[in-house]
């Protein structure tokens, strides 16, 4: 913008004079306001006939729900090279935002209604579902429909999460209106999904409802889930899995008249899951340990007697049956877990040596026969490899419990020969060997005695 001599001169300086700095600043200013002033006066122009484009992400935000239409175009593409097709189709499809539907075409070929049945308008099923797998079922076959999803889940992650915390949760809630060749190929379905990694065990929690648990529908239902999944994955794998789940009890899944732990054992080794059996009842049993040697120490805390802890022993077997081989170990760590040790390490030995010799009398009856007699003699080993204060007072433990008649000879010749626990083998055995030799003489002049 230039700027007229006649300002200039207006400010009171010659045409030939050059003014001051400041006063061209200020001229400068005001002219480019008003002519701001004009052109903001004046009507801006507007293009007609032309769409103002706007972002994806809001245009899927307003967009209207239609889970028919999402349907309808999925189906074309399950005509015919199902997984290649799917997967090109989640670049154009919103696979994320009608998830839902997504699997429920994939698992029953259909739209399903809150209860659990097709939606009625007339739409056709889907060429390709899991409904349409072999009858009987076969495992190998349902195998094929899970890699589909397997191979669209790997390819869009997103897909994970609504799959098992709505779609599996929701077909659970409502297995009591499928048939039962239908049952038994979505429980196949998902027991692989959860072996493969693509489902948490979370989702069998919906089968713990009431209308599900009755006539043992969620007990077979379950059968068939882990009957799937031990064909892939071993029971470790299983029971890991169901921790993570929140899967903390089975016996929830039975009717109320049936929770019994001889109930869930027969049921699964019927079934010829026996891996699940003994699973279930080695949980159970370390959980009666933790209760036994809580109660233990509670005991010996309050001062009772040792024929009132062995009474309450007994009674609590009654209750809950342990093998001696278990109740034996889980006494022994018990009572020792009791001790209040010396800070001085020179003092612990004979501290350990004085508590068991008190408290052998509470072992002694449990003690019935070589087999539980050898598995105290190991746990007695464990504990002195993992507790070093006491590792070199073994020989002199066995020899007081041998003294209490909680071990016999033969224990502690045939834990020698071939019974020990590769726990600190060969220091135990070395340390043992004088007490062993002694044993063996004493049993040979018996004999000659004789």
């Amino acid at each position: 913008m230039r700027i007229k001599v006649d300002q200039v001169e207006e400010r009171g300086f010659a045409s030939d004079e050059r003014p001051p700095l400041l006063v061209l600043f200020h001229i400068f200013r005001e002219r480019r306001n008003l002519w701001m002033s004009q052109q903001s006066a004046a009507a801006k122009p507007s293009l007609q006939g032309v769409r103002i484009k706007a972002r994806k992400r809001a245009v899927k935000a307003s967009a209207k729900h239609e889970p028919d239409v999402f349907r309808d175009q999925i189906f074309k593409h399950l005509e015919n090279a199902v997984t290649n097709k799917l997967v090109q189709a989640g670049s154009t499809l919103e696979f994320l935002k009608y998830a839902d539907a997504l699997f429920e075409i994939l698992f029953v070929g259909g739209l399903l209604q809150p209860g659990g049945q097709y939606e009625d308008d007339g739409a056709p099923l889907s060429p390709f579902s899991l409904l349409n797998a072999k009858e009987p079922v076969d495992v190998a076959d349902v195998k094929q429909y899970v890699e589909v999803m397997n191979k669209l889940i790997r390819r869009y992650k997103y897909l994970q999460r609504p799959l098992e915390e709505s779609t599996l949760p929701n077909l659970f809630q409502y297995m009591n209106r499928w048939p039962e060749p239908q049952r038994e190929k979505i429980a196949v379905a998902v027991g692989l999904l959860m072996a493969q990694g693509l489902a948490s065990a979370s989702c069998l929690q919906s089968l713990t409802k009431d209308h599900l648990v009755k006539n043992d529908l969620s007990a077979n239902v379950l059968t068939l889930v882990f009957r799937a999944y031990l064909s892939m994955q071993p029971m470790e794998h299983l029971a890991g899995v169901l921790r993570r789940g929140g899967i903390r009890d089975l016996l929830v899944f039975f009717p109320e008249n049936k929770r019994d732990d001889k109930v869930l054992d027969e049921h699964f080794r019927k079934a010829g899951l026996a891996q699940v059996a003994e699973w279930w009842t080695k949980r159970q049993y370390a959980s009666l340990k933790e209760d036994v040697i809580k109660q233990l120490k509670s005991m010996l805390e309050n001062g009772d007697s040792h024929s009132d802890i062995v009474a309450a022993i007994k009674a609590k077997l009654e209750e809950q049956p342990l093998p001696e081989t278990e109740l034996v170990s889980c006494i022994w760590h018990g009572l020792i877990s009791s001790v209040e040790w010396s800070a001085r390490q020179d003092q612990n030995e004979a501290l350990a040596l004085r508590e068991i010799n008190n408290f052998a009398d509470i072992i002694e009856p449990f003690c019935n026969g070589p087999k539980t007699e050898v598995a105290l003699i190991n746990t007695v080993q464990v504990y002195c490899y993992e507790d070093t204060r006491i590792i070199k007072a073994f020989p002199q433990v066995l020899k007081v419990l041998y003294n209490k008649d909680c071990i016999s000879d033969q224990a502690i010749i045939y834990w020698y020969q071939k019974g020990s626990k590769p726990q600190g083998r060969q220091h135990f055995l070395q340390a043992t060997a004088p007490l062993v030799k002694f044993l063996q003489e004493q049993e040979s002049e018996d004999e000659d005695e004789e």
